[in-house]
Parts: C-alpha cells; structure tokens; sequence
C-alpha cells in the first residue's frame, strides 16, 4: 500500500470515529420529587416547563397563615422552660425547636408579603375559632404554665409530640389537596416540615420514655 493510500485510510479511520463521538450523548431524565411518603418519578421536558409555571392556590395560602399562628404557639410553648425545667437537656431541645420555628415563621412571613396575601401577627393564635391540628387547648396551655420540673418536662414532651403531629396533619391536607403544595417554594418548604417534624416526634419520644422509667 501507498504512502497516499495509506494516509486516506488513517483519515477515513478517524474520520468514523469523529462521527461516533459526535453523536449527542442521551439527556439525563428529569425527576419530579414525590410528596412525603411518595416515590419520584420521571416527567418529560415539556411537563417540567409546565411547572416551572405553576402558582399559589387557595389552599397553599390557608396552610401557610395555619402553619405561622401553628408555629407561634410552639414559640409560646418553648418560652416556659427557662422557669420550669432543670434539664440541660430539655433546654437544648427547645432552643433547635424555637430556632428552626422562628426562622420557618419569617419565612413564611415573607412568602405571603411578597404575594400580597393576608400577613397573621404575633398574637393570631389567640384569636380564637377552631383549632388547628395539634394546636393546644386554653386548658392545655394553662397546664403546661403551672407544672414545674419533671412534671412540667412530661407535659412538655406529651404537647409537643402532639403539636409536632398536628403539623404533619397539615401537610398531608396540603398535599392532598388538588393542584396544592406545586409551587417549588412551598413544596420545598412543606416537604422539610414533614421531615424535621417527624424525625424531633422521634426524639421527643426516646426522651418521654427515658422520662417515664
């Protein structure tokens, strides 16, 4: 074979690998993340554009003003311990739960603001009407306001337990509601209620037991 034969093969070789390398590569799948307890699952380009459109809904605007007047009695709840509980322990709980609250408050807050929605203060949760899931009764509350010490620790942990469950009732409405929880904000937002309200309801619950032996 001749040198100029030679050199059209090598061409022509490289050649068919350039046009196999220049094949576009398979776009990944774009994943929809499930509701709580709910798988993911593939959706087309044209379905995420969709998405990325969609809005508030009644029912994401009701779950964010109940959420705020929910988290502020849990604020009202956690206030007590500084005179009621010897507990290192305790203490430290209630400052991860008045922290995470006061910051998801603000939030919130802000998330309502910027859609020109009803805004509750620092004192809706006083203004009567039924209550929310969870939420404490007056009975309840004026319990919790005259224990002290380990009594006080148990009917802490038994309330918040039960105001933490509270709040899981109120995603599962949100997100079985039709066409709620869509916006990316809101979804992200109720999807993280759902799992640090769960996994403090499991702390919460070794420690009323260790209390109880």
């Amino acid at each position: 074979m001749t040198f100029a034969f030679r050199l059209i093969a090598i061409v022509l070789a490289f050649g068919g690998v350039s046009c196999r390398t220049a094949q576009p590569a398979p776009r990944p799948p774009i994943i929809q993340p499930g509701a709580p307890g709910e798988t993911s699952r593939v959706i087309s380009a044209g379905n995420a554009v969709d998405l990325s459109h969609v809005q508030h809904t009644g029912a994401d605007e009701r779950f964010m003003q109940g959420m705020v007047g929910h988290h502020l009695q849990a604020l009202d709840m956690t206030a007590l311990l500084a005179t009621r509980t010897a507990s290192d322990q305790m203490r430290k709980l209630a400052q991860r739960i008045e922290v995470s609250q006061s910051d998801e408050i603000t939030m919130m807050r802000r998330w309502l603001e910027v859609r020109g929605l009803a805004v509750p203060g620092d004192h809706a949760h006083h203004m009567g009407g039924p209550l929310m899931p969870g939420m404490l009764t007056g009975e309840e509350i004026d319990r919790l306001a005259t224990a002290k010490g380990l009594e006080f620790d148990r009917l802490f942990l038994e309330f918040m337990i039960k105001h933490h469950e509270g709040a899981l009732v109120m995603v599962k409405a949100l997100f079985s509601t039709p066409r709620a929880g869509q916006e990316s904000e809101i979804f992200a937002f109720a999807s993280d209620v759902d799992a640090d309200q769960r996994m403090e309801v499991n702390r919460m619950g070794i420690m009323l037991r260790e209390l109880q032996k």
